[in-house]
């Protein structure tokens, strides 16, 4: 339904939920949990993404947690919506505690690889890039810096 709204309109409405929700998090302090995933592909890059709302830096592809989603169903959802891919050689590298927009977060970090096109929807996730490990990029959020040092 949300692909019926015009692609402008909706990436304003996610700055806007996004500061609302940040604001909300800090106030209510209420615990939440997401994924994130460090895919590759053959020449071993890792895929970074620009999201619309946010600081707008490099980050890992990822996202929130519905309260009964397993998480690697999550890491799968997130990947086919933003990305428009499938995610094979799943695998679970490491579970992080962390503070998110002044609340706590659980994050469920995978390592996998992309099968298909990448295609960002250019609605949550304006760029979608390849990287090497040894060329990353200066404006990448310190968080995704260092969850992919528990795959080098």
């Amino acid at each position: 339904m949300l692909h019926l709204i015009p692609a402008p309109l909706h990436r304003l409405a996610l700055r806007i939920a996004y500061r609302l929700r940040a604001a909300w998090r800090r106030r209510v302090r209420r615990p939440t949990q997401g994924v994130v995933v460090i895919a590759r592909d053959r020449h071993e890059r890792v895929l970074l993404v620009r999201h619309s709302y946010g600081s707008g830096r490099w980050a890992l592809p990822g996202g929130g947690r519905g309260r009964s989603e397993h998480p690697e169903a999550c890491a799968r959802r997130e990947m086919r919506e933003e990305i428009g891919c499938e995610l094979v050689e799943i695998e679970l590298v490491e579970v992080t505690q962390s503070t998110f927009n002044g609340a706590p977060n659980t994050s469920h970090v995978f390592a996998a690889r992309i099968e298909g096109e990448v295609c960002p929807d250019r609605r949550e996730v304006l760029e979608a890039q390849w990287f090497s490990l040894l060329e990353l990029p200066d404006d990448m959020i310190p968080m995704s810096r260092r969850h992919l040092r528990t795959v080098d």
